[in-house]
């Protein structure tokens, strides 16, 4: 049977599969349209066990907000290249999009199944690193920002009494600035009170250390150790950082919070945040 040009051609635009692929398959099949794109799809998988070893630094992480829920995705690849492809970046946003639609909870294989289709037809590996959905009550509210491309991708989550404040243009500026922030500083912890005992016994031990040879009653040495976590927390603690932006009194992250929120008539805490770097494990 001949192959012909508009055979081929209505193959690639149904699979997304290269031109020559398209036409082997075409041969081997004898014409047949199904054959055809089963042949693909086996070939596809083929290309991506080859790839399967191959590192994935670089990717990009994708937020979608849709409803009461928000879905952060951090998918890798090989290249930058690829990661501002159009193909890839359609990619996250269908990920997203499924995780939401479905609830997922984890990687699963009809997500895994999503990726593998476009490293049939890209031919580079890729991986769902890692997701996260926050879900909204009526009462909380989620701020995102994405970063470079997709190089960095944050959303924080709000709490407030009076759900009237989140369409305050100070709050939603606020909290616009406040996923900036957490890009930009990159906190370990929320608050003091989110920070695990025993990071702050080894912190504790280190500035211990640092003190013993001062010549200082141990009550004053003790004093300067607790200083010293006090000015830690006030480096890693997000509600305890000096916020970066329009912040004239230097105020921190909490204290310019409730500031906002009390002029709005409102009480409004944070109440948690993510962090993806794409590729990274931070």
């Amino acid at each position: 049977m001949e192959i012909t040009a508009a055979m081929i051609k209505e193959l690639r635009e149904s699979t997304h599969a290269g031109v020559m692929d398209c036409k082997k398959a075409l041969i081997k099949s004898n014409g047949d349209f199904a054959g055809a794109e089963k042949i693909l799809k086996e070939m596809g998988l083929a290309a991506v066990a080859k790839r399967v070893d191959r590192s994935t630094n670089e990717g990009r992480v994708t937020i979608l907000k849709k409803g009461s829920k928000c879905a952060i995705v951090d998918i890798t690849c090989e290249t930058d290249f690829v990661a501002k492809n159009a193909e890839f970046i359609a990619l996250g946003n269908k990920v997203a999009q499924s995780i939401i639609d479905n609830g997922y909870t984890e990687i699963v294989p009809e997500l895994v199944d999503l990726v593998n289709g476009l490293i049939a037809t890209i031919n580079e590996n890729m991986k769902i690193k890692r997701f996260t959905v926050i879900e909204t009550a009526a009462n909380e509210y989620v701020a995102t920002y994405i970063h470079g491309e997709g190089k960095i991708g944050v959303a924080v989550k709000f709490t407030a009494d009076k759900p009237e404040v989140f369409a305050d243009e100070a709050f939603k500026n606020f909290a616009f600035q406040c996923a900036m922030q957490v890009c930009a500083q990159d906190p370990m912890f929320l608050d003091a009170k989110s920070v695990p005992q025993d990071y702050c016994d080894e912190q504790l031990s280190i500035f211990r250390k640092q003190v013993e040879s001062i010549d200082k009653p141990e009550k004053v040495k003790e004093g300067i150790v607790r200083g010293k976590l006090n000015k830690l927390f006030g480096e890693i603690c997000l509600n305890q950082q000096a916020f970066v932006f329009d912040n004239p009194d230097n105020l921190s992250t909490e204290q310019l919070l409730a500031k906002i929120a009390k002029a709005a008539g409102a009480k409004v805490t944070i109440d948690s945040f993510v962090r993806y770097r794409a590729g990274a494990n931070d």
